[in-house]
């Protein structure tokens, strides 16, 4: 049975948050708020919550994971960023966009897409998102919620109690999100490349 717990939207509780961290940080599986739609979150190291993500969403193992990072400067450790990524990452972000970089030897290959070797990375812009990982001051491995054989996205935990409750260890429940997943853009080679279009705004790139 999942614990679900409840965050203020705009200032979200430290000592509750402070709670989430030390369980993720132990091997749990949080579900989360985002300004996209709710994400499935877990800790950068784990392995085994990294294989319960797979699960849920019954991934295989070429699947691009994403890192979900505060903010540019963690970006550099996990992905390589040229002057023109950069510039790109400055315009849209934080916001509902997830790039798709060339993964550095810092990431682990469990990680990277095993053919590939690259990583999505994503800033979001939601409050609650964005205090849990000042919490955990670190970068979390983290995935669209949606179960196999659904449309859409979760937009609001309640809706899939009974799943959530038999799937992961931790709801944050932050209210309704919206069912739009985030815009993908493929940076690893020359050219923009458009991949998912989404919540994130693309018009004035030229794409």
């Amino acid at each position: 049975m999942a614990e679900w717990i409840e965050l203020h939207p705009v200032n979200p509780q430290k000592r509750l948050l402070a709670q989430v961290v030390e369980r993720i940080r132990a091997g749990a599986v949080v579900a989360y708020p985002t300004d996209s739609c709710y994400a499935l979150g877990c800790h950068l190291d784990d392995k085994d919550a990294t294989d319960r993500l797979r699960r849920i969403r019954d991934f295989d193992r070429h699947h691009q994971f994403t890192l979900v990072c505060r903010d540019l400067s963690e970006i550099a450790t996990y992905a390589r960023v040229d002057n023109r990524q950069f510039r790109l990452l400055k315009q849209l972000t934080p916001g509902p966009y997830t790039f798709i970089l060339e993964a550095t030897k810092t990431l682990p290959k469990r990680i990277a897409h095993d053919k590939r070797k690259t990583i999505g990375i994503r800033i979001p812009e939601h409050v609650v998102a964005q205090a849990l990982l000042e919490t955990i001051d670190e970068p979390l491995i983290s995935c669209t919620l949606q179960f196999p054989g659904e449309d859409e996205p979760v937009s609001s935990p309640d809706d899939y109690r009974e799943l959530l409750d038999r799937a992961v260890d931790i709801v944050i429940d932050g209210g309704s999100c919206g069912t739009t997943p985030t815009t993908v853009l493929d940076l690893s080679e020359d050219t923009v490349r458009l991949v998912r279009e989404g919540k994130g705004d693309v018009s004035g790139l030229g794409l």
